[in-house]
């Protein structure tokens, strides 16, 4: 019986381990499949457009945000994983069926399954990470399973981009959904291969502190100021995180003269290389993670904001600034191939690929300073994190539009901004100016 269980709770981990990874996986293939969108005759070269399947995603989170942690404590940590998963599933066939159609119908289609991902995305990262905590017994071991789903979801984030790019080539207007069909399959299979898993597994809830009606809170976590400008700087961080990239693998892809090379014509696999450079930022991100773990017991949260910030803020200006006529060779890892070769992109794609060491350790550090001192507040806070999210959607968009009119490199000054707000909130926006409010 013992055996049976431990068994079990095996297979359960290593079904989270694997939603944890698809958590990434769902998510980022916004951008890449945004690529051959745009580039449909129908959508007519549009930025914004084709970003839109990122904006869905994330948009989803503002009406799922709440009532996902709502449902976890209403039906349990299994259900509520079993529903995300189902969802998940759905959302992933919806956009493989999109490929059929192909013009503006297709397009919408996509666009629907999209926002449906965003929903099981969002239901799954508010239920795996206390599940692994569950699984581990909680303590040391529970952190240790969140590190190790974490990595996955790093490396998942990184080979998304990769694998797309990969299976494109070079983005025509006769590139189609259907070029794609392998990583909907891979994500349909892990879903559908989870929720078997899962089914059969039985997972007892702890004891989870309920909100009675007797419960009587006289301020909110809005009632803090440095909450308040806490929870903007989550909604710029998500959009700097996810738009960086985003933009960046859609500027190497583009082979008009809008786009990253001097001599468009020589260039046979743009969009390969785009989601290879792409790539890069997650893995630099992953990088970024396992170095601030070995820091952050002797580097505050706030001195960690102010030092990324800051960089942040001096590659993003220097890449504006460089022209593309200046170039750097970096690293092209071919998945399906198993090689890796070296290739020639404007200096600016580089810098821009560094910024992911630095927006690695924001999120953690902003949620830190944010809700310190909150006390029982803390958890209202976190669901209005959770929302929160849907800043990976709009910053996106805002840069893709003056994309579209001004270019690609001169767009990024909204993420410049965004990344001046954030050190500002370092600075000076995180102190509590409210200790005098009652949070025991």
């Amino acid at each position: 019986m013992n055996n049976q269980k431990q068994n079990g709770s095996i297979i359960a981990i290593i079904t989270m381990m694997f939603l944890y990874a698809m958590i990434s996986f769902v998510t980022n293939l916004g951008a890449p499949i945004g690529v051959i969108w745009k580039n449909q005759p129908e959508i007519g070269g549009s930025n914004v457009l084709g970003i839109m399947g990122n904006f869905m995603n994330f948009f989803a989170y503002l009406f799922m945000g709440i009532p996902a942690g709502k449902m976890l404590t209403k039906v349990g940590y299994k259900k509520t994983a079993l529903i995300g998963i189902a969802v998940g599933f759905i959302g992933v066939l919806i956009q493989f069926l999109s490929g059929f159609s192909g013009g503006i119908t297709g397009f919408c289609i996509y666009l629907f399954g999209a926002f449906i991902s965003g929903f099981a995305v969002c239901i799954l990262n508010t239920v795996v990470n206390p599940m692994l905590n569950l699984l581990g017994g909680g303590g040391n071991r529970g952190n240790q399973l969140n590190m190790i789903g974490g990595t996955l979801n790093s490396l998942a984030g990184t080979m998304t981009p990769m694998l797309v790019g990969a299976l494109i080539g070079t983005v025509t207007a006769s590139t189609q959904m259907a070029d794609v069909n392998l990583v909907m399959y891979i994500a349909m299979t892990v879903f559908a291969a989870a929720f078997v898993a899962l089914l059969f597994i039985p997972i007892k809830d702890p004891e989870m502190g309920k909100v009675t009606a007797d419960t009587v809170f006289e301020h909110s976590p809005w009632s803090f100021r440095h909450c308040l400008l806490g929870v903007i700087a989550i909604f710029v961080y998500v959009g700097v995180e996810v738009g960086i990239p985003g933009g960046l693998n859609f500027y190497l892809s583009d082979t008009s003269a809008n786009g990253a090379w001097t001599n468009p014509e020589a260039v046979l696999n743009a969009a390969t290389i785009g989601g290879a450079v792409a790539a890069m930022y997650w893995l630099l991100m992953l990088v970024g993670r396992l170095c601030s773990s070995f820091i952050a017991a002797k580097v505050s949260s706030r001195q960690l904001m102010l030092i990324a910030t800051f960089a942040g803020m001096i590659l993003i200006l220097a890449a504006i600034l460089t022209p593309k006529s200046v170039t750097v060779s970096m690293p092209l890892i071919s998945i399906l191939e198993g090689t890796i070769t070296s290739t020639t992109v404007p200096l600016s794609a580089l810098l821009l690929v560094l910024c992911g060491l630095f927006t690695s350790v924001m999120w953690a550090s902003i949620f830190n300073l944010a809700t310190e001192g909150l006390g029982k507040y803390t958890a209202q806070a976190s669901g209005i994190f959770m929302m929160m999210v849907v800043g990976g959607g709009v910053l996106p968009v805002v840069q893709n539009f003056f994309a579209d009119i001004f270019g690609y490199m001169p767009s990024y000054f909204v993420y410049l901004i965004a990344m001046a707000y954030m050190f500002y909130y370092a600075l000076i926006g995180c102190k509590n100016v409210n200790p005098e409010i009652p949070v025991d």
